[in-house]
């Protein structure tokens, strides 16, 4: 089983705006990791955020590319501080793919948590706009794979 975790693409400072959407420059990162995703034709069945505007758009720009077949939904449990053990215990019981878009410091210590068992132990280093690919064999998370936006426009 694999799971895709995503930080937000680049956002506005609340000083601009307090909703904190993505920037244009963070769409355009976003769209191209996505569309590079959606080439390479990975399997999503959900893609699922936190609720919030930066992570919302970005969760459209990516189901845009990957049309997973249950959609888009908007989650409790993926806030900047939220607890990972309640995520970490669902994706144990999980067998189909999905992406979660989120934010740091979350996604970073989900990863932890998954990879070392331990969230306080960094696992993984996240980029905007990028995708870290964990992939569970038995009992054990992997990292799989990494695509940031640098790398999604070179390749």
């Amino acid at each position: 089983m694999k799971v895709y975790l995503v930080q937000h693409g680049e956002s506005e400072p609340a000083s601009v705006d307090p909703a904190r959407p993505l920037t244009e420059g963070g769409r355009r990162d976003v769209q191209c990791v996505a569309a590079h995703a959606g080439r390479l034709a990975f399997e999503v069945q959900q893609i699922r955020h936190s609720g919030k505007a930066r992570a919302e758009q970005t969760a459209a720009l990516f189901a845009y590319a990957l049309s997973p077949p249950e959609g888009v939904v908007s989650v409790s449990g993926l806030a900047p501080k939220d607890d990972v053990g309640p995520v970490a215990n669902a994706l144990a019981g999980e067998s189909r793919p999905v992406m979660l878009v989120g934010h740091l410091p979350f996604m970073a210590r989900l990863a932890s948590c998954l990879v070392t068992g331990d969230a306080e132990r960094p696992a993984v280093r996240f980029v905007n706009g990028g995708v870290v690919c964990l992939e569970r064999k038995e009992t054990s998370w992997l990292v799989s794979w990494i695509l940031t936006p640098e790398m999604a426009r070179a390749l």
